[in-house]
């Protein structure tokens, strides 16, 4: 069975106005005193958000608890310096963000401008272990066609700078802004795929690997897939899921390309179309359905996403656990529907964003 990790981006917040705040690097000096050189907190591009990352793990029982523990303690470390932290992928309220320090994102800010400088999303990043770079190359040319479901799940971000955008996930949009971001062609095999990323680096337009933002890609750092196109998730229970589906579509993938069937030739522009369409709507309306390519329902896109991957679930032990956790999610909505539920009964952004820390917790 294959191992998943998680990595989720969190929001600081005050914890009375629900405006971000930019104590990151007061956080992380906090947790290097407690952890040393075992670190569960992270920084990232802004001082107003963290990163956690749980262990790998087979068990999505086991998954589910790391998911809260690393939670808890950004919780906790946040706490110590007055803040809060909500598992939001943009912030409901107005912000200029604050880039954090260090020479590296010095030159992100001075090479791209107000792209960098906007540029506070909160993403999730989900990590399955594949036996080689061939292995994965051969799931990252088969999982181009159920990238946008897994976001539209995922959709917690229906506000930005103070508005309501119009989108399920405006984070994908903001992210979209990065020259290297979206989706990518069918490769054929890994020689193709690190050729492709060394013509990227020639450009001289990325600063390094860690700018390869595409929907899926090799991790630099692991022996594994890292799908990279989910908002992070207000509940967590909805993390899990992603993290579930995301192996059971690696599984799957890794099966289709050893019993010799071949990716679908789906066209780059084509995804994109997918991927706009699932920021857009969320679970709440249409979706492209990733087998016929024509609108349809979001559940009956959903459906088709479980069916794809529902012997790879079954041999897990993840099948009634996907199924129980997309009822709930469809009973309830997604993160930008209960957003956006919070807004309509209080009125007020800062009571979204108080909602949110409550819900990151839990």
């Amino acid at each position: 069975m294959r191992s998943v990790g998680v990595e989720e981006e969190l929001l600081l917040v005050d914890p009375d106005s629900g405006e971000p705040r930019a104590v990151a690097g007061t956080v992380l000096a906090l947790e290097d005193l407690a952890r040393g050189d075992d670190p569960e907190l992270e920084k990232e591009l802004q001082r107003e958000q963290l990163e956690t990352a749980t262990r790998p793990t087979k068990d999505m029982t086991d998954l589910a608890a790391e998911v809260r523990r690393r939670r808890a303690t950004a919780v906790e470390r946040a706490g110590a310096v007055g803040a809060a932290v909500a598992a939001l992928a943009t912030s409901p309220l107005p912000v200029d963000p604050s880039l954090s320090a260090g020479r590296r994102y010095r030159r992100v800010a001075e090479e791209f401008g107000l792209t960098a400088q906007e540029q506070l999303t909160c993403g999730c990043h989900v990590h399955v272990s594949v036996e080689s770079d061939e292995e994965g190359v051969a799931v990252l040319d088969r999982i181009r066609p159920w990238l946008a479901p897994l976001l539209a799940l995922s959709a917690n971000s229906p506000f930005w700078q103070g508005h309501d955008s119009g989108y399920s996930s405006y984070r994908s949009q903001v992210w979209g802004r990065w020259p290297s971001a979206g989706p990518v062609e069918v490769f054929g095999g890994p020689e193709r795929y690190h050729a492709h990323v060394r013509q990227l680096l020639d450009t001289r337009t990325l600063l390094d690997k860690g700018m390869i933002y595409f929907d899926a890609r090799l991790s630099r750092n692991y022996p594994t897939v890292e799908i990279r196109v989910s908002d992070v998730c207000l509940d967590p229970d909805d993390t899990v899921l992603v993290a579930a589906l995301a192996r059971g579509l690696v599984d799957t993938a890794a099966r289709d390309w050893r019993a010799g069937r071949p990716p679908e030739p789906v066209s780059v522009g084509l995804l994109r179309l997918a991927s706009w369409r699932a920021s857009r709507s969320g679970v709440t309306d249409g979706l492209v359905h990733p087998l016929e390519w024509t609108p349809a329902p979001a559940e009956t896109v959903v459906r088709a996403l479980v069916d794809h991957v529902r012997d790879a679930l079954a041999d897990s032990g993840d099948l009634a656990l996907v199924e129980e956790s997309l009822a709930r999610l469809f009973a309830r909505g997604g993160g930008a529907d209960l957003q956006r539920a919070a807004l309509a009964r209080t009125g007020e952004l800062p009571s979204v964003v108080k909602e949110a820390v409550e819900r990151t917790a839990s």
